[in-house]
């Protein structure tokens, strides 16, 4: 069970469907996640649609709506600080810009292989077409993040073609493998056993010191909701 806007919903079964992912939504069994699926879904009326056969009960009137563990006062903060953007539409693409990002990208991918055909494999135009390719396939990085985050286009549809465009046919990466873990992420930023930026194998990553597994054992959560107002 979570709650949306003081509503109870039992997701038991649906999380199993969910487009989003089954871990991304049992992230919040049993909490509010009232703030994540507004920061989540674009078309709200689309979604309220499925939460109605979902619905289970409402909070109590004297039943907070938030965390234990969270100060009301930043939720609140956080909330009309969202608000503001929103209405000075700040959150709204530029076509012509992400247009113009895509348009590059391809000119320097091109530009790489070019510069080793015409000019050959000596050392100049190696390192000249591998700066180029570098380069490129660094920025096709942030433009498909930008997509899967579905902030280039208003129908997700078409964020996602194109991500899947860019991240399986120019950099050979599978969309789904990170939609998977990134949408893990922004639902619980560095949240220990949570967020798999964080589940890192001990093996590989067992020097220094493992801050995410001290701060989850003190239960200090400042961190938790820094990261929130950052990454959301």
């Amino acid at each position: 069970w979570l709650v949306v806007d003081r509503k109870v919903y039992d997701v038991s079964t649906f999380s199993k469907r969910h487009p989003g992912g089954s871990r991304v939504i049992s992230h919040y069994a049993g909490q509010d996640a009232t703030d994540a699926f507004v920061a989540f879904h674009n078309d709200k009326s689309l979604v309220k649609k499925y939460l109605k056969s979902l619905l289970i009960g409402e909070l109590a009137p004297d039943q907070p709506s938030f965390e234990s563990n969270k100060k009301k006062s930043l939720l609140e903060d956080f909330r009309e600080l969202r608000c503001t953007i929103e209405k000075m539409g700040l959150l709204r693409p530029n076509y012509f810009f992400f247009f113009l990002i895509f348009l590059h990208l391809l000119v320097l991918d091109a530009a790489s292989w070019l510069v080793v055909w015409y000019f050959g494999i000596s050392l100049v135009p190696f390192v000249a077409g591998m700066v180029f390719f570098t380069t490129a396939q660094i920025q096709m990085g942030w433009f498909q993040h930008d997509l899967g985050h579905c902030s280039v286009f208003r129908k997700p549809r078409w964020n996602h073609l194109l991500q899947i465009v860019v991240i399986n046919m120019l950099k050979g990466l599978p969309a789904s493998w990170w939609n998977h873990l990134h949408n893990q992420h922004h639902a619980k930023p560095n949240c220990f056993r949570k967020d798999p930026d964080l589940n890192m194998h001990p093996l590989l990553f067992s020097l220094g010191r493992t801050l995410s597994v001290e701060v989850w054992k003190r239960k200090d959560r400042k961190l938790e909701c820094d990261a929130y107002l950052i990454y959301n």
